[in-house]
């Protein structure tokens, strides 16, 4: 359980630093409506993703289980993550975020949050990647997963509860320039992934047995 935590907890941070619409609208309301709007926001950011993140558990469950008997479904999962990846590189940037922070409750910022990232079917399409790419290390033990996924969402929102924090000074810092290499960087990521576990589909499972190689050089 902790070698599932300890894996989870880079992937938090890192998807905490996908730059989109939401990631702009987030440090636009908490820099300008304070901690508790952009909290409230993020909320329902966090909501949409764990309702995606179910959605595509349960339709990738059959998949899960002949993951691990067809192990050329890796291709599956390794070509959503390279398609994701390379429309992050190649994507223009936009000259402003066209997305403003609005005047309304908490709840209705909760509101916002979750339909800025419940309308982006792209992040269905990530968790589903995920999904597939990770259940088969998890042994597609349901509370691995559980535990796996829980870790992400709880990293990605302290990460967030820091951006809120820091809101007015990453604004000023986050140049056209350095979002479009973020970007680009998030985008080599996603496609060096998506190429391994493409090639892990091709190679007989004997070839790409991580484990059995490790335990041969401990026994050296």
């Amino acid at each position: 359980m902790i070698d599932d935590i300890q894996a989870a907890i880079p992937l938090g941070f890192l998807l905490s630093f996908m730059i989109g619409p939401v990631f702009f609208v987030l440090l636009e309301t908490s820099a300008t409506k304070g901690f508790r709007a952009g909290v409230s926001l993020d909320v329902g950011v966090i909501i949409a993703d764990i309702v995606f993140l179910l959605i595509a558990y349960f339709s990738s469950f059959q998949l899960l289980e002949n993951l691990s008997n067809e192990p050329g479904l890796f291709v599956f999962g390794g070509m959503i993550l390279l398609v994701y990846g390379i429309v992050l590189f190649v994507k223009k940037p936009k000259k402003k975020a066209n997305v403003k922070a609005s005047k309304g409750t908490y709840l209705g910022l909760l509101v916002k949050g979750f339909l800025l990232n419940f309308i982006n079917i792209g992040v269905l399409a990530f968790w589903l990647g995920l999904i597939i790419v990770v259940g088969p290390s998890l042994e597609n033990n349901p509370n691995r997963m559980l535990v796996f996924f829980s870790t992400v969402l709880l990293i990605y929102f302290g990460t967030d509860l820091l951006k809120i924090i820091l809101a007015k000074q990453l604004k000023r810092y986050l140049t056209q320039e350095r979002i479009v290499l973020i970007k680009k960087g998030l985008g080599i990521v996603l496609i060096i992934c998506g190429i391994v576990l493409i090639i892990k589909g091709f190679l007989p499972k004997d070839k790409f047995d991580i484990k059995e190689k490790i335990e041969k050089i401990e026994k050296l």
